[in-house]
């Protein structure tokens, strides 16, 4: 399957410029279209958060201080999209268009909603790196796409790379997590440079071996080479994306976890390691 329509939720900080470089890399790698979501705070959510005490004429000075707010926040998240997609030569169009194209949408509503609705339709949806001392666990974004949408999601690195994609590695443990992410990064295996599946006895659960992933992916003329980690400090983690990096790797695909199947889930041990710690793009899926 080709790649051929990215989302991506953008926000106006640091990590959002950095995810929009990196998706604004996967678009032209894949000559795909890339919706840039911006979604603005509802002024009408204030009013409950206002509490009792408050006089109506209080309640709209808030109401109409977070628009104005929310307003100026939208028009400079279009200004950085407009002059970072100038920057990567990605025209600015309406899907079908040839080559990479993006257009800007700002919509108004909750954010976890919107984008667990309009990821379904997208191939891929590319979200920011959890900002420094943020609590990965309570990204809203992250979250709607990996247990609300049904597709595949790659979280952008705190500083994008020049490439995605040309080295992979692949974690296998033998869970249907880890199979969604192998199938979702097929088409990235495919074209890759080189490929490698990282498996250790402390990651696997039940189910096929790293041997027999060898023999599916080669039906699909994908040929990796095997490498076994160890976890570092006790930290399954960290060796991980030890032996990312020891690969040279520019992606890693992987299953994501969590110890709770209620709809507020927190993260297993190893997604919250690699996603708080990767300096590489991470394609998940579940």
């Amino acid at each position: 399957m080709l790649i051929r329509k990215l989302l991506l939720p953008l926000t106006g900080t640091a990590a959002g410029e950095a995810a929009l470089t990196t998706a604004l890399t996967v678009a032209r790698m894949w000559d795909a279209h890339l919706t840039a979501l911006h979604v603005r705070v509802d002024s009408r959510d204030v009013a409950p958060l206002a509490g009792e005490g408050l006089s109506g004429a209080m309640i709209e000075e808030m109401m109409s201080a977070t628009e104005k707010e929310s307003s100026a926040r939208s028009s400079a998240v279009r200004a950085m999209f407009d002059q970072f997609v100038a920057a990567h030569g990605v025209t600015v169009a309406e899907p079908l268009s040839p080559g990479a194209t993006a257009n800007f949408a700002s919509v108004t509503g909750r954010e976890e909603d919107l984008v667990a609705q309009l990821a379904r339709l997208a191939d891929l949806t590319v979200v920011p790196h959890p900002e420094a001392g943020d609590d990965v666990s309570s990204s809203d974004a992250l979250h709607a796409v990996l247990f609300d949408s049904g597709r595949p999601v790659l979280i952008a690195p705190q500083t994008a790379g020049r490439t995605v994609g040309t080295r992979i590695c692949v974690a296998w443990n033998g869970t249907a997590e880890s199979a969604a992410a192998v199938h979702a990064a097929i088409p990235w295996m495919q074209r890759a440079e080189a490929v490698r599946v990282l498996s250790a006895d402390e990651y696997q659960r039940r189910g096929p071996g790293a041997a027999e992933l060898l023999g599916y992916l080669a039906m699909h003329d994908i040929r990796p080479e095997v490498a076994q980690f160890r976890p570092m400090e006790r930290d399954v983690g960290r060796g991980m994306l030890g032996a990312a990096r020891e690969f040279g790797a520019d992606l890693l695909a992987m299953g994501a976890y969590s110890h709770s199947r209620l709809r507020q889930l927190i993260l297993g041990g190893v997604t919250r390691h690699v996603l708080e710690n990767a300096t590489l793009p991470v394609l998940m899926a579940r």
